[in-house]
């Protein structure tokens, strides 16, 4: 799975590499769910937009995200369905690229578990394969009707818009440390996960190479998502 993420790399090469307008945007060391985060989305492909990381179908009733999307059921699921084949309306799903600079695992050692990071050599940014989807909380009652008496007008909640990672199996290197990995498209794949028909954007979702990725130990400190610091992505000795 893909539970945690970093995303550091300067603005600028952010800019360059994905061929994006970049605004408002913030290193981040420990990306979580939960947290609004940038993605590129297939509705606008030239810049970065901030999405809610967990994904909550349309028609949920509850806010309950999912983080991860399978790459092998991704037209079976209901959760799934609608954002990979696409969807047009008062609500709007659709797939996007989640970009990140290295992603998390943890080992059980003992009584604790032992965080990794995973990135590719030189720590070069890439982008995730992603699925995103608006939903709208129930409608709120505003006024009296708040307080019981059903007459007063309905307040429309805002639209919350939310994404999910899609995982596929496991490279060589993160098998060690996971059975499921996040799906790293290579360079000429990402555009077309945005708008490939959906037959031909599974095809894209195979395992990153492991020869071009490496993982090491770093503080048990990223077990907090609370902690966001650049000492969470340097290497510690497995006792640290």
């Amino acid at each position: 799975m893909c539970g945690r993420y970093s995303l550091f790399t300067p603005e600028s090469v952010i800019a360059e590499r994905f061929d994006v307008t970049v605004e408002g945007y913030e290193p981040r060391y420990n990306a979580a769910p939960g947290q609004s985060l940038p993605v590129i989305t297939d509705r606008d492909d030239g810049s970065l937009s901030r999405m809610e990381w967990g994904l909550v179908p349309s028609w949920a009733d509850e806010r309950d995200g999912h983080i991860n999307a399978r790459a092998e059921t991704l037209r079976e699921r209901p959760s799934f369905r609608e954002a990979f084949t696409g969807t047009e309306g008062e609500l709007a799903a659709g797939r996007c690229l989640v970009p990140a600079d290295g992603f998390y695992e943890w080992v059980d050692s003992g009584d604790t578990s032992q965080p990794y990071r995973v990135r590719l050599s030189g720590d070069r940014p890439f982008l995730m394969a992603g699925l995103w989807s608006q939903w709208r909380p129930e409608t709120a009652q505003t006024g009296l009707s708040a307080f019981g008496d059903g007459d007063g007008p309905a307040a429309e909640p805002d639209v919350v818009e939310t994404f999910a990672i899609v995982t596929t199996e496991p490279n060589n290197v993160v098998a060690d440390l996971h059975h499921r990995m996040a799906v790293i498209l290579q360079p000429g794949a990402e555009r077309r996960w945005l708008s490939a028909d959906p037959g031909v954007a599974r095809e894209l979702l195979d395992p990153y190479p492991g020869d071009e990725m490496e993982a090491y130990p770093v503080s048990r400190a990223v077990n907090d998502p609370a902690n966001d610091t650049p000492e969470l992505v340097d290497p510690v000795d497995r006792s640290a």
